[in-house]
């Protein structure tokens, strides 16, 4: 593991980049954000002991968030599964506020994704008519309701 300062404004890593790393911040602060039709979504405001880019280390993906300073930062770097893994032996309390972390994160994420799910069924079937049914309807399709 090694120990890096970065100053204030300066990007760490880019969505869409290939980096391996995940980071400890030891000092300052670091935003992360998101970018879509070139408008910034910003997810979260990390600080002092919090964690970011852990996935890099468990999924060959590219990243799917930038992460930039916004005070100059002293961040421990995690550079592979076995530096992790000794990392956390060798801090407990870490490691426990890691999974814990971890945990809420999966939560919000399954939260999200659900709600995007029905969203998106709702809209498919709302209004819906099977195809060539279009404009077969007439009176006769309506009951009594006397």
């Amino acid at each position: 593991m090694s120990k890096i300062s970065v100053p204030s404004g300066q990007r760490i890593f880019k969505e869409g980049e290939m980096n391996n790393a995940m980071y400890i911040i030891l000092k300052g602060n670091v935003e992360i954000f998101f970018t879509v039709n070139n408008s910034q979504t910003r997810l979260a405001i990390m600080k002092p002991g919090d964690f970011f880019g852990e996935m890099a280390l468990f999924s060959a993906n590219p990243r799917s968030a930038t992460a930039r300073t916004i005070t100059a930062a002293e961040l421990a770097v995690i550079e592979s599964k076995q530096q992790l893994e000794n990392f956390l032996v060798k801090n407990p309390k870490f490691a426990a506020k890691m999974v814990s972390i971890m945990a809420d994160r999966l939560a919000r994420t399954n939260e999200l994704l659900i709600t995007s799910m029905e969203n998106s069924v709702a809209k498919k079937i709302e209004f819906s008519t099977p195809p060539g049914e279009e404009g077969k309807g007439d009176a006769s399709d309506v009951e009594d309701f006397d």
